[in-house]
């Protein structure tokens, strides 16, 4: 029997968005990433992700992932600005709170983001660089239509070095 995944909403980040961002702090959504952040490096990341919020230049957008149904916040996903291989693309990355993991929120939202990211008109290519031991997040590319590109040494957070599947999307409209 095929599950139906979740229908979802992306809204922009807002600063009202600052609990969703300490709850997706935990130490089972921080494992692929260098564990949870202290509580200094998350008001800085949530500034950040206001910051690129309310900036309408193109160099992307944070949103929290909404339920439709419920109107509940279960993630949030968003690009980014980033130079990779010399050339500046896109980059993605989401995050579900572990109480709507499996029903499909995290492709649905990545979706929505690549529509965002595409919208934008601004570079050909949308990159995700989940950790290769990061099963869920690398199904989450595939079924998203992400290529995978290969492997790779990505960092994250900074002076953290994560060896990543480079997985890419093509954003310019489909004929």
């Amino acid at each position: 029997m095929e599950s139906k995944a979740s229908a979802v909403r992306i809204e922009p980040w807002s600063e009202d968005d600052f609990e969703l961002l300490r709850a997706s702090n935990a130490p089972e959504l921080m494992a692929h990433l260098g564990g949870p952040e202290s509580e200094e490096q998350l008001i800085t990341r949530h500034q950040r992700y206001v910051d690129l919020s309310a900036d309408r230049t193109g160099r992307g957008r944070m949103f929290r992932i909404v339920l439709e149904e419920t109107g509940e916040a279960a993630g949030s996903v968003g690009f980014w600005e980033q130079t990779w291989s010399g050339e500046q693309v896109y980059e993605t990355g989401w995050s579900v709170l572990p109480g709507f993991q499996r029903r499909g929120i995290a492709t649905s939202g990545t979706l929505a983001v690549v529509e965002a990211a595409r919208a934008e008109h601004k570079h050909r290519y949308l990159h995700a660089f989940p950790s290769v031991a990061n099963g869920p997040s690398n199904t989450v590319c595939r079924k998203a239509g992400f290529e995978l590109m290969g492997e790779c040494d990505f960092e994250f957070p900074a002076g953290n070095p994560l060896r990543s599947n480079d997985w890419r999307l093509d954003l310019r409209p489909e004929a």
